[in-house]
């Protein structure tokens, strides 16, 4: 009796588990975002949520909670993570807490976005590029960047690490977002306009002159309501 064996070609091929750090209401959407990716291509086993803060179910629409940073350090495989945060300040300490060697920073983009060799982007790991956003040509994101639903980035702008820009914000071309700048909802960076480190520009500002580190614009243009100690 002769024993086929399958072609190895054809052997099913084990996804990376990634899992969410952070169980809000971003976490619940970049749920959406990961299923969205997979339906279009396998990529990941969802493994679960971790959160130093528990939700209130134990598992958050069928994945589920797995504990918190401590739990997640501890863990025995290699496991790829996002971290559903939406502060840049926060995301960065969440990201300094993640010490294990088994960890690896998933970087999420929406299907529907086009990312291709001619357009030259850089995207640093960690970062997540919701649906509908739109980036031109040589764009640079640093780490952990998060972009929600229908950004704009245009030509040659930088955003450094941890940048976060909420629903349909937009960088003109050759902007320059230092790290961790967050747009509100519907702000706008025009052309060449730098913005300082942890800035916040307000939901509608629009950012028209260049603004220092460590405050928060509000307005149209946007102008300097707080300093942040």
């Amino acid at each position: 009796m002769t024993h086929s064996t399958l072609p190895s070609a054809t052997l099913p091929t084990a996804l990376p588990k990634l899992v969410i750090f952070g169980a809000g209401g971003l976490g619940r959407e970049v749920l959406v975002l990961i299923c969205q990716i997979n339906e279009a291509c396998p990529t990941w086993e969802l493994a679960g949520f971790y959160d130093d803060q528990a939700p209130a179910t134990a598992a958050i629409h069928g994945v589920p909670y797995l504990g918190g940073a401590l739990a997640l350090n501890a863990v025995a495989e290699p496991l790829e993570v996002v971290v559903a945060v939406g502060s840049g300040r926060s995301r960065a300490a969440i990201v300094g807490q993640l010490t294990s060697p088994l960890l690896r920073f998933a970087t999420l983009l929406h299907p529907a976005v086009s990312r291709q060799p001619y357009q030259h982007l850089r995207i640093g790991e960690g970062s997540i590029i919701g649906q509908g956003c739109i980036l031109t040509t040589d764009i640079q994101l640093g780490r952990h960047v998060l972009l929600n639903l229908g950004c704009t980035i245009g030509h040659d702008a930088v955003l450094e690490d941890f940048c976060s820009l909420m629903p349909h914000a937009n960088v003109g071309g050759e902007a320059h977002l230092e790290t961790g700048v967050y747009l509100g909802t519907n702000a706008t960076v025009i052309n060449q306009v730098r913005i300082g480190a942890r800035t916040i520009v307000g939901a509608g500002a629009v950012a028209v002159r260049d603004l220092p580190a460590d405050c928060t614009a509000v307005g149209v243009p946007a102008t300097i309501i707080k300093l942040h100690a």
